[in-house]
């Protein structure tokens, strides 16, 4: 070993100051991490927290979302600490910052200071975030997925083993969310336009299958259905429910009594606005009016792969018999991301669950709010399953000033939805202007940030939280096309390929 080399430490200092403007970003997000953990510990809470912690207690597979982010608090568990929860998801948020920076610096090699504005929204996004606070999927699906994209986009021929390590973490993303099917669809369309070869398109599909259909089988033993959930007719159901005609449905009244079972009886102009409502509300008890009709089947029977083909197969008639009801709907949902404000959508309680929120909520009776006693389908109990998990109180504590500090940062620091408009528009005019290599390297990210916007208005509903993870992706395809500057001039296609593929050392 070289004595006069120098140690790490300096070698780290050297790396700072090489990307003094990335580490200054860096810092800033870190702190902003530090406030909202002092302000909001030990951890926040959205509804579907409680499911993903009892699954993590009690090991089984569920029947709606599949249990990847559960396997991650299985991991975790020994520590009972939901504050190492939420520290863990914003070295997440951290780390796909980095990963951008490094991605658009190195191989597309966009100045520091350019990298650092893409990976800005990740890093100062107030409602970003606080997505990392709540103990949720969202933050590791992400970092997931931007990992996927930058390590397809890295490689400029893909290896069988980089192609393995890509399938692996496609099935993480898949396990972790399910829209990370498409995801999978949407990398290997890419490989093969690209001419990856068959072998790294193989080790991919082969990577990627292990550890699902190991899951699939899982989720058989314990369901008797060979899948990875029994929940995604009921979701599309409810999709549909909001603007269904089974008058314009033809439906068999002695032949298809599962469909007329699902008919709302409310007119259609009269219906919620909301889609969540028919699959979550609790209905009038009668299985009519306003409320949700799935109560027909009996609460316990809701989850059912009876009830979900079902549902599936109401869902799919209503599109095919109203299409235009179904494009409008989607259409509707899909702008929902590109508004200037944040609208209350899609009611004032789950919108509020994304709120930093400087002062301690009160129930009817005047109590600090309490974590709600929900029967777990994975067994026990919502809130007796989080204290067991954290072996302590596990609700939110308002600690002020830091929670005041960020409810103050909350209303000014965020990407506005017409800004994330803008950078798509931008994502897809290099897309365009790449139209002789289909899109290049710009069309895997921007598509990817598409179908994430796009796939919960087509088959669930539209949520503050499903952008989020769409944003990256559409800040990498915008760097790139922004790294040479706007031109409609064309250039040789060998000057071209060396501009794709040139990279630098960091």
């Amino acid at each position: 070993m070289d004595p006069s080399a120098p140690g790490w430490a300096a070698r780290l200092l050297a790396l700072l100051r090489r990307h003094r403007v990335f580490a200054a970003a860096f810092g800033v997000g870190a702190v902003l991490r530090l406030v909202t953990m002092l302000g909001y510990g030990p951890a926040m809470w959205f509804n579907d927290s409680y499911e993903y912690v009892s699954v993590a207690l009690h090991p089984r597979p569920h029947p709606i979302r599949p249990d990847g982010y559960s396997f991650w608090l299985m991991l975790l568990q020994p520590f009972h600490s939901f504050t190492l929860v939420v520290f863990t998801q914003h070295l997440m948020g951290l780390a796909t910052a980095a990963l951008i920076y490094a991605l658009l610096r190195i191989k597309f090699r966009l100045p520091k200071w350019g990298a650092t504005l893409a990976a800005a929204p990740v890093l100062f996004d107030a409602y970003q975030i606080q997505l990392e606070q709540l103990v949720m999927s969202d933050t590791l699906f992400m970092l997931l997925v931007v990992g996927v994209i930058s390590l397809v986009l890295w490689k400029r021929r893909l290896t069988w083993k980089a192609g393995a390590v890509i399938g692996l973490l496609l099935a993480l993303t898949w396990l972790t969310r399910s829209i990370g099917l498409p995801i999978l669809a949407l990398v290997v369309l890419y490989l093969l336009v690209k001419r990856a070869g068959w072998r790294p398109v193989t080790a991919v599909l082969t990577a990627c299958a292990i550890p699902v259909l190991a899951y699939m089988g899982w989720f058989a033993s314990a369901y008797g259905k060979f899948a990875m959930t029994n929940s995604d007719g009921l979701i599309l159901y409810m999709r549909t429910a909001i603007f269904a005609d089974c008058n314009k449905m033809d439906i068999d009244k002695y032949r298809e009594v599962e469909l007329l079972l699902l008919c709302i009886n409310d007119p259609v102009d009269q219906r919620k606005d909301y889609a969540q409502w028919y699959l979550w509300g609790q209905g009038n008890g009668d299985g009519t009016g306003t409320g949700e009709v799935l109560h027909r089947w009996g609460t316990n029977k809701k989850w059912s792969e009876i009830t979900n083909e079902a549902a599936s197969a109401f869902a799919t008639r209503a599109i095919l018999s109203q299409p235009g009801d179904y494009l409008q709907v989607v259409a509707r949902d899909f702008l929902r991301s590109f508004h200037w404000s944040r609208p209350r959508f899609p009611d004032e309680s789950t919108y509020n669950m994304y709120e930093f929120k400087p002062y301690v909520q009160i129930d009817e009776t005047g109590q600090p709010k309490r974590l709600p006693k929900w029967s777990s389908y994975a067994g026990g109990r919502t809130d007796t399953d989080a204290f067991a998990y954290e072996q302590g109180p596990p609700e939110t504590r308002i600690v002020h000033p830091w929670a005041d500090i960020m409810a103050g940062y909350q209303k000014v620091f965020y990407l506005r939805g017409i800004m994330l408009g803008g950078i798509l528009l931008i994502g897809l005019y290099g897309v365009v202007v790449r139209w002789r290599t289909f899109g290049g390297p710009v069309v895997l990210p921007w598509l990817g940030s598409v179908g994430l916007l796009l796939a919960p208005a087509a088959t669930a509903e539209f949520d503050y939280r499903y952008v989020l993870p769409a944003v990256p992706l559409a800040c990498i395809a915008a760097a790139i096309t922004l790294r040479r500057g706007v031109t409609w001039g064309r250039r040789s296609p060998r000057r071209r390929k060396a501009s794709e593929s040139t990279t630098v050392r960091a």
